[in-house]
């Protein structure tokens, strides 16, 4: 298998690149023009499929499913207007705690 590095923030910069596209030419900006509504089913759509997958397909499949869901979620975050920065952030500041303590602290918030 060919190792090829490709980040998510590569992925980020392909969708906004493809957003900026013609909707005849770009599967992406399809997408966004049906508005966040639609990305959010879709992006929900291939979580269940990577789900499936994890629990009961091969790794390939699972690999393949996981690809489809990081660009569906990209997809969602442009349609939103959220960086990938934004959600690196967040992330980052929840190191500061135990994994636990972070999730206890966003019960019923």
């Amino acid at each position: 298998m060919k190792s090829m590095t490709f980040t998510l923030n590569d992925l980020e910069k392909r969708v906004r690149e493809r957003s900026a596209e013609s909707a005849d030419v770009s599967y992406t900006r399809k997408l966004l023009d049906k508005g966040v509504a639609q990305c959010a089913k879709k992006l929900g759509e291939e979580a269940i499929e990577t789900v499936l997958a994890a629990t009961g397909e091969s790794r390939e499949r699972v690999i393949a499913e996981s690809a489809d869901l990081l660009y569906h979620l990209m997809v969602v975050l442009k349609a939103r207007d959220v960086s990938l920065a934004e959600i690196e952030a967040e992330l980052a500041s929840r190191t500061a705690r135990s994994g636990l303590d972070e999730k206890a602290s966003r019960k019923g918030g």
